[in-house]
């Protein structure tokens, strides 16, 4: 794990220190950037996203695909944990939060803007972050791959649907152009550029030079790309972090809850079909963490960078990392959950 990603919560902070900073004493600096929009699309801000999603999809080998059916029981507990059940808990935890526990705290208003930041949220399950939660927990590197990969392509077709549905039920009306507008742009047009780079880099230089010297050409970039978006929303969001400081804290109780739910969950299945430790953890691990470059973007998108909305999925960002390493830390500790054979047997 890099210096910025092992320290990434204390540069979300201090981000949104600084964002919120510069939106309370050079608020001239977000009414610039505000006016370079397109579609409801922040063209400042989408640039810095394309400069965070991209190296992570250079690291997606889609050619591993086809090696798919040699153990398919990890893939089928990933799929079903993030696809069949994540979208709903996280809806239903979310809910429960903010309509009934801190209904007293959050108007009705705010608070089915910030189920709609949760359930953005919990329909874009984890891509490249966690190839590092995999390596912290000896992961098998190659399944975990293929457990991406798959995920990746799942997110092209389910995202759309899965998000219109859930926030049509929250009552928040979707316009299903710029939803699909906004997956084209932050899902497609990176993975397409991520799979073609991949391709005439590895034909031309080598797939050992792709792998050992290209790719970490790019180790901070999606991070840099990350935490100067983050600037950038929370200088958009510096009156409303400012009046609701409380409600970072509140939005961020139901997403801690629900990461640790999804991942016993799978972890959990895992062990009872008797899958390896080196491929039971990533499986938790995948469906746990967040996708929350495509979650912010969507947001961004959707409602605006200004928007509740938006807030709800930065604070995904800001627990993302302590969770997930509480999460990795306990993976390893329960290593002997699963049987020697059972190590033995990928």
């Amino acid at each position: 794990m890099s210096f910025f990603e092992r320290y990434l919560t204390l540069w979300v902070v201090a981000c949104m220190v600084v964002g919120v900073m510069i939106g309370k004493f050079l608020p001239v600096i977000p009414a610039f950037l505000g006016q370079f929009e397109y579609a409801q699309v922040s063209i400042p801000i989408a640039i810095l996203i394309w400069l965070m999603i991209y190296p992570m999809m250079l690291k997606v080998d889609f050619a591993s695909i086809k090696n798919v059916g040699k153990n398919p029981k990890g893939l089928f507990v990933t799929w079903a944990t993030n696809w069949l059940i994540k979208p709903f808990t996280m809806y239903g935890i979310a809910a429960f939060f903010f309509y009934v526990v801190f209904s007293a705290i959050i108007p009705a208003d705010l608070a089915k803007n910030y189920l709609a930041g949760a359930v953005l949220l919990g329909a874009a399950p984890c891509t490249a972050m966690v190839f590092v939660w995999s390596h912290l927990t000896k992961g098998d590197p190659a399944y975990t791959v293929v457990q991406v990969a798959t995920n990746d392509l799942i997110i092209l077709v389910a995202f759309t649907p899965i998000v219109a549905f859930l926030l049509g039920v929250s009552g928040v009306a979707v316009p299903w152009d710029t939803l699909i507008l906004s997956v084209i742009l932050f899902v497609v047009i990176p993975l397409a550029g991520g799979i073609l780079t991949r391709i005439f880099i590895a034909k031309n230089k080598g797939q050992e030079y792709f792998e050992e010297q290209f790719i970490p050409k790019f180790n901070n970039i999606t991070i840099t790309g990350l935490l100067l978006t983050l600037i950038i929303i929370f200088s958009f969001q510096g009156d409303v972090i400012l009046e609701n400081p409380l409600h970072i804290v509140l939005i961020a109780i139901p997403l801690i809850i629900q990461t640790f739910l999804i991942f016993f969950i799978a972890y959990l299945a895992a062990k009872v079909l008797k899958l390896p430790h080196n491929v039971a953890a990533p499986a938790g691990m995948i469906g746990a963490s967040n996708f929350f470059e495509l979650a912010v973007a969507v947001a961004i998108a959707l409602f605006g960078a200004t928007s509740p909305v938006a807030l709800a999925t930065i604070v995904g960002v800001l627990v993302e990392v302590p969770v997930m390493l509480i999460l990795v830390q306990i993976a390893n500790g329960t290593r002997q959950w699963f049987s020697e054979k059972a190590l033995s047997s990928n």
